[in-house]
C-alpha cells in the first residue's frame, strides 16, 4: 500500500528570464517583462511529496522532520532571499524558469531520498502559476 507524505516550504527569490545567446529583442519578445535587466522577484511556495510503503516499525513513509530539514538545508538556505541568476550556481548558465527551478530542487533533494520512494516537487511561482516535476 503506497502513501504520500508532503511537506510545504516557502522562499523568496529574484530572477531574470533571458538567454545570453539571444539578442535583447528576442529575449523581450519571448520573456517580456520577466526579462527585466534589473530582475524581479517571487514569493515561491514549494511542496515536496514522497510516496512509498509505510515502514512497519516506524509507521512512516519518511520522517517529516528529516524531510523538513533536507528542504531547509538544501533549498531554503540556498534559494531564500537570493538572486537565482547571480547567487545560485545551478543557474549560472541555466534560465531560472519555474520549470527549471523545480527540476533543480528535485535534483538537489533526490540523493537524500531512498530510490524505493517516488518524489514529486510542486513549485508555485504565483498563486495561479505552478509547475510539477516528478523526475526520472
Amino acid at each position: 500500500m503506497q502513501v504520500t507524505v508532503s511537506r510545504k516550504a516557502h522562499f523568496n527569490a529574484a530572477h531574470r528570464l533571458y538567454r545570453k545567446d539571444w539578442s535583447e529583442e528576442k529575449n523581450n519578445e519571448v520573456f517580456g517583462k520577466c526579462n527585466n535587466p534589473n530582475f524581479h522577484g517571487h514569493n515561491y511556495d514549494l511542496t515536496v511529496s514522497i510516496t512509498g510503503e509505510v515502514d512497519q516499525e516506524t509507521g512512516f513513509v519518511i520522517d517529516v522532520k528529516i524531510l523538513s530539514d533536507l528542504i531547509k538545508e538544501h533549498i531554503e538556505n540556498t534559494f531564500d532571499h537570493k538572486n537565482l541568476n547571480l547567487d545560485v550556481e545551478e543557474f549560472k548558465d541555466l534560465n531560472p524558469t519555474a520549470e527549471n527551478i523545480a527540476i533543480v530542487i528535485w535534483n538537489k533533494l533526490r540523493p537524500f531520498i531512498s530510490l524505493e520512494k517516488e518524489m514529486e516537487v510542486v513549485l508555485y511561482e504565483t498563486p495561479r502559476n505552478f509547475v510539477t516535476y516528478k523526475g526520472k
